[in-house]
């Protein structure tokens, strides 16, 4: 825990700077995903302030609706535990047999030892899950 530390006797957390700087830009890259909205692809910096448009035509009385729901944001994960299981069980050839490279297969036994959440391309994602049954039934 090196990047906050206390002050004193009131148990206050003291960030150091690069950490608020790799902070703000994890929350920059999230508002700057993009979305579709009413048929086009915006960020969600660019919908925030249509939605507050929104709310002041609202609340003005130009307008008798108003609709928060849309866009949602997914905050789903793909890497679930079944999922890293799998890969920390897939030995060097069957990944081969998969279609998997080895560096691939080395940097996804890498993060699936981790905390941490780790993204899987679609490609391989589809691989390691119809391998799976394809593993069980003789060829």
């Amino acid at each position: 825990m090196p990047d906050f530390y206390f002050t004193g006797d009131d148990y206050r957390y003291r960030f150091e700077q690069d950490s608020k700087e790799r902070f703000l830009g994890l929350l920059r890259d999230r508002f700057n995903s993009g979305v579709l909205y009413k048929g086009r692809a915006l960020k969600w910096d660019t919908i925030i302030e249509q939605k507050t448009v929104e709310l002041g035509g609202y609340l003005g009385g130009r307008s008798s609706n108003i609709d928060f729901s849309q866009p949602y944001s997914k905050l789903g994960r793909d890497d679930d535990q079944e999922l890293r299981a799998r890969i920390l069980s897939l030995s060097q050839s069957e990944a081969c047999r998969l279609g998997i490279g080895k560096s691939t297969l080395h940097y996804l036994r890498k993060k699936a030892r981790g905390d941490r959440s780790f993204s899987v391309y679609k490609n391989v994602h589809g691989k390691l899950k119809s391998g799976k049954n394809a593993l069980t039934t003789p060829p």
